[in-house]
């Protein structure tokens, strides 16, 4: 399996934690994935920030779908840098490209999230540029939850 030695690794670490593999969890987290971006896509007009913590939210979930089909799971300690992480290391190669937008979302929401005076609103653009990485998430999730074995 690809990636193991960083998964052992961040199981150590505690970076992740083991839980039982769940299917039907994992399907769970896509739907909420995919209702964060109609919510999202309906409000980016009136709440581009809240939009893009939807966005952001999604990608997340998509991405976190991949662990709970395994058993895996981020703990605090990881966060969710830790979800990409373990995500890349498995994936990338082949689909490593598909994944690099998530640290930009991830950082551009924490600043959204914690401003500071000199942080740029984000804008409706903003939100739709990266909806569409989002889907891309989900999209790939998707496609590979019948491939991924429990860890």
């Amino acid at each position: 399996m690809q990636g193991r030695d960083q998964i052992d690794t961040m199981l150590t670490a505690g970076q992740l934690e083991r839980v039982p593999p769940s299917r039907d969890h994992a399907d769970t987290m896509l739907t909420q994935a995919e209702r964060h971006i109609a919510l999202a896509r309906s409000g980016v007009g009136t709440d581009p920030t809240g939009a893009y913590q939807l966005v952001y939210d999604a990608s997340r979930k998509a991405l976190a779908s991949i662990l709970e089909n395994q058993g895996l799971r981020a703990t605090s300690r990881g966060g969710h840098l830790a979800v990409l992480d373990v995500v890349t290391a498995q994936l990338d190669p082949p689909l490593g490209q598909a994944l690099r937008s998530f640290d930009r979302m991830r950082r551009r929401r924490n600043s959204a999230e914690y401003p500071r005076p000199d942080t740029p609103e984000i804008t409706p653009d903003d939100v739709m540029q990266d909806m569409e990485k989002a889907e891309q998430f989900i999209a790939l999730a998707a496609k590979v939850l019948d491939q991924m074995s429990p860890y």
